[in-house]
């Protein structure tokens, strides 16, 4: 099994850490200390040494952070996360915080009215984000400082930083050799007059070299740093013993491998103008170049856009591994439908959330072609459905019972792409108070994924088409419509989103998830997502000459039936919606067995 059930944290272990982090919050005459959840790489994914917003507050989700004060502790979190912190923090101690909507500047005024000094890390921080938090700030007597971790004096068995190895990534999978991409982007830096940028994004190193790494469980990259000079030359600063021989072979002459701990001395050595991520790189970065007197020139990582615009041969393998991971989850779906009719009347026999786990990723290792999963599996059964990341454990585990909802959400990574994929399931019969919402759910990800636009928009402007039908019943949901994917990189990738707060427009070759839902505290939780790549729109007879955009979609997996009610879908909708499920019976019948085939048939007939 890649996924363990294990309880990482516990809510009594906090109290006792925070005392200890507010002794050395005495000792170095600080009135606050910032515990962010990032890494020196700002991966959302982090290793096991990094984690240290869940070491000292029980806190496990993905984003947010802590302002550890002298008499209060407020764990900053936002709309996906507010029922599982109140159940993975002590809150006598700590203070769940609904963030952005409460900004940390606003709080630590109000936190600290005589003012104060508040130390952070600066490996673990943008320039980006400690300028902004010091302009509002501005006139507060509150001052921030640079300091040591203050979390890493206190954690005595602290892990050791990952070594996995670092592996070459094939070229026709990528759809161009290393080479060509340092080329292109070098020349893009001598355009613009920079002499070398400095790149602190794994996903963005591994994506430029052609490489892939081990080093985070879940997303295949090597933690490490790298400049690429405007020659097209890279020099990489990673651990040595992450490389072997055919590594060095795959880099070749014009990468330079060099030790991590040379990467400071290595940024005083530059010339500048340096490009610098003010948005992504460590203010330590910032400063090594400031306190060296070289220019910085502020920009985005130069990998970003071309990362994110796949090529032909990386939407060859999305659709690829897609496929492969449709027939999987066919067989899944099946095998449940088959376990919940055993349920139904029989009280001794059970079926639980770590039941379902285990099966879904049993289905995808049978594939022979699955690397992992592309993040912990999400199952859950009735109002676990709710916490929008839950992650069951031998604690949490509850049974999937007749008459209920069950939120399942996972992907794959495959060496020729990373899925994502969430279904919602009705155990036997549907219950009635989850079918308008699920079908109010499922009206907005069909408007997302039918939709047609002018070039130039951005995920802001497509946001709010997954939200009206649910905004209609006074519904809606904390959460961003869609996030970027990577290719056999990470599941969640910048800079192009679906969400209210992306302002980067979409382009062809870019993968996003669709992906609305609605949750009932303390009752269940609904999630309909597919996987799609924005493509130039089909010409349409009478349209004007405009360049317009659309979707493909990726996935192909029935969405239950049995949840939706028909007479809330328009015929349009319904046409979608039969297509589709045409599609995916046509393309995934067979690669399956018998069996799963009439099961499949049932499962997408027409509405």
């Amino acid at each position: 099994m890649f996924q363990s059930f294990d309880s990482a944290t516990s809510p009594q272990d906090g109290p006792p850490r925070l005392a200890a982090l507010r002794a050395e919050l005495a000792k170095a005459g600080l009135a606050g200390f910032l515990v962010p959840r990032a890494d020196a790489h700002q991966g959302e994914y982090v290793a096991p040494r990094d984690e240290r917003l869940a070491w000292l507050t029980g806190f496990t989700g993905s984003a947010g952070f802590a302002a550890i004060l002298a008499d209060t502790a407020g764990v900053f979190v936002d709309g996906r996360y507010r029922v599982q912190v109140k159940a993975q923090v002590d809150t006598a101690h700590f203070t769940p915080v609904n963030w952005p909507e409460t900004k940390l500047a606003d709080w630590l005024c109000e936190a600290l009215p005589r003012g104060g000094t508040v130390g952070f890390d600066p490996w673990l921080h943008t320039p980006e984000e400690i300028a902004k938090l010091e302009t509002a700030l501005a006139g507060s007597q509150i001052s921030l400082r640079e300091t040591e971790n203050l979390v890493d004096r206190i954690w005595g068995d602290q892990p050791a930083p990952p070594l996995g190895a670092i592996s070459p990534y094939p070229a026709e999978l990528a759809g161009a050799p290393h080479a060509e991409k340092r080329a292109r982007l070098a020349e893009t830096l001598r355009k613009a007059g920079h002499r070398a940028a400095v790149l602190t994004l794994p996903d963005s190193i591994a994506w430029l070299l052609n490489i892939r790494g081990s080093d985070i469980a879940r997303v295949p990259v090597p933690h490490g740093f790298a400049v690429l000079h405007d020659d097209g030359h890279v020099t990489l600063y990673t651990d040595p013993a992450k490389a072997d021989d055919a590594l060095v072979a795959h880099l070749g002459p014009e990468v330079t491998l060099r030790p991590d701990s040379a990467f400071a001395p290595g940024l005083r050595s530059l010339v500048g103008p340096v490009r610098l991520d003010r948005g992504s790189a460590p203010v330590r970065v910032e400063r090594e170049l400031d306190e060296a007197g070289i220019a910085v020139a502020a920009a985005q990582d130069p990998c970003i856009l071309p990362k994110a615009c796949k090529t032909p041969a990386e939407l060859k393998g999305a659709r690829a591994a897609h496929l492969r991971d449709g027939a999987a989850m066919v067989e899944f779906l099946a095998w449940l439908d088959g376990e919940a009719a055993r349920l139904d009347g029989a009280p001794a026999r059970t079926l639980t959330e770590i039941d379902v786990v285990k099966a879904l990723e049993g289905f995808r290792t049978a594939t022979g072609k699955l690397r992992d999963i592309s993040f912990d599996t999400i199952a859950g059964a009735g109002p676990n459905g709710a916490i929008v990341h839950y992650r069951v454990t031998e604690a949490s585990n509850r049974p999937v019972r007749p008459g209920e909802v069950l939120l399942v959400d996972s992907g794959g990574q495959y060496l020729d792409g990373t899925t994502d994929i969430t279904r919602t399931i009705a155990i036997g019969s549907a219950p009635d108070a989850a079918r308008a919402p699920f079908t109010r759910v499922l009206k907005g990800m069909i408007a997302i994924s039918r939709a047609r636009f002018p070039k130039g928009l951005a995920g802001r402007d497509l946001d709010a088409l997954a939200r009206y039908p649910l905004w209609l019943a006074g519904q809606d949901y904390d959460h961003g419509t869609g996030h970027g994917v990577g290719s056999y990189l990470s599941v969640h990738e910048g800079p192009q989103r679906l969400s209210r707060r992306s302002d980067v427009p979409l382009e062809a070759g870019m993968i996003l998830s669709n992906e609305p839902g609605y949750y009932r505290e303390g009752a269940f939780g609904i999630r309909i997502e597919n996987l799609i790549a924005v493509a130039p729109a089909p010409d349409l007879a009478g349209a004007d000459q405009r360049e317009m955009l659309g979707f493909e979609t990726l996935t192909l997996a029935p969405i239950d039936r049995r949840l939706i009610d028909a007479s809330l879908l328009d015929g349009d909708e319904r046409a979608w919606l039969n297509a589709y499920h045409r599609e995916v019976r046509d393309r995934i019948a067979p690669l399956v067995g018998p069996a799963q085939r009439d099961w499949l048939a049932a499962a997408t007939a027409a509405i």
